[in-house]
């Protein structure tokens, strides 16, 4: 299979792409290493990959239409992964978010059509919910209290892709991701953060004083979801993908303590409107349309996003360890 990944050198998709190519497909990988975070990460992410003479790596950006349409000739699946990340970094930026991710999107939607490119995978995000009260959150819950840009355009982006299926029958799959961590994890995300800051000896920010909830998913789970879906066209799908087993902040820091035999110093602060008390996924339409069953418990997944950790940033982690009890 012929498949484009857009955002291929950032955290997920330098993921994908690499899956994709372990399993023998062509690749071409659209990324404009934008500097939201250190772009040398992302070369470094896809400098494993470009080698393969099934990859290709094309430096654009998705506001540019024909960027956009030369990356998806020849391909026969899109999995658009490219986006202005971030909640809170959203807020105040609202412009360039609804440029990245609602023009961006169309520009993907437009040159599928018009390459008669058959299925797009869009990577969504439980930020979508919002403040829901049911849980799990489940695909079926009302969208319309996103509580930051960041959000607004992904649910822009699923109702577009609606418009594309049944204007044009369009496959397409919106993957609502919950939390994704591991390896080459981005350093504006928690996991990222309270490593760092524990190994390096420096405070940071708990809200709620860890008195909130995130369900934790691994990235490998994440990236065989998103396989299965590239490889069963479903119509038109908003599908959750998450562990689905929310895990208290403090806890979280407790294991990263464990993991680093070092003690955190924590300042607490009341959440900013842009967070939600909990995520929390109903994963029974993963289950059902895609065989997910994700495989790495928290414990599990910190200890080896830690292990990378210290292996990328040898320096941070070279002075003496402190044991936790």
């Amino acid at each position: 299979m012929r498949v484009l990944v857009t955002g291929g050198a950032g955290f997920i998709g330098s993921h994908v792409a690499e899956a994709l190519l372990r399993r023998g497909d062509r690749v071409t990988i659209l990324d404009n290493f934008n500097d939201y975070y250190d772009p040398a990460r992302k070369r470094a992410n896809v400098e494993p990959l470009c080698p393969s003479p099934r990859c290709r790596l094309i430096e654009g950006d998705l506001r540019d239409p024909r960027t956009v349409q030369r990356a998806v000739e020849g391909v026969d699946l899109v999995i658009h992964l490219a986006a202005m990340a971030g909640v809170r970094y959203s807020i105040g930026r609202a412009p360039l978010y609804t440029a990245v991710n609602i023009t961006g999107t169309v520009n993907v939607l437009e040159a599928v059509r018009l390459r008669g490119v058959p299925q797009v995978i869009f990577a969504s995000t439980s930020s979508v919910y919002g403040r829901s009260r049911r849980l799990p959150f489940r695909e079926d819950d009302p969208l319309g209290a996103p509580l930051a840009p960041y959000p607004a355009t992904k649910i822009a982006g699923e109702l577009l892709g609606y418009t594309y299926h049944n204007l044009h029958g369009l496959n397409f799959t919106a993957l609502r991701f919950f939390s994704v961590y591991g390896p080459r994890g981005r350093p504006d995300m928690m996991p990222f953060i309270v490593t760092d800051r524990i190994v390096r000896g420096q405070p940071f920010t708990l809200y709620e004083g860890g008195e909130m909830w995130r369900d934790w998913t691994y990235i490998d789970d994440i990236v065989r979801g998103i396989l299965s879906a590239a490889d069963r066209p479903l119509g038109y799908r908003r599908i959750n993908l998450g562990r689905g087993a929310p895990v208290r902040m403090a806890d979280f820091v407790r294991i990263v303590e464990r993991l680093t035999g070092r003690r955190a110093q924590i300042e607490t602060s009341p959440a900013p409107p842009s967070e939600p008390p909990i995520t929390y996924a109903d994963i029974t339409l993963a289950r059902t349309h895609l065989d997910y069953e994700p495989q790495i418990d928290i414990e599990e997944g910190m200890r080896r996003f830690c292990a990378w950790y210290r292996e990328t940033f040898p320096t941070a982690d070279s002075s003496r360890k402190e044991e936790v009890e």
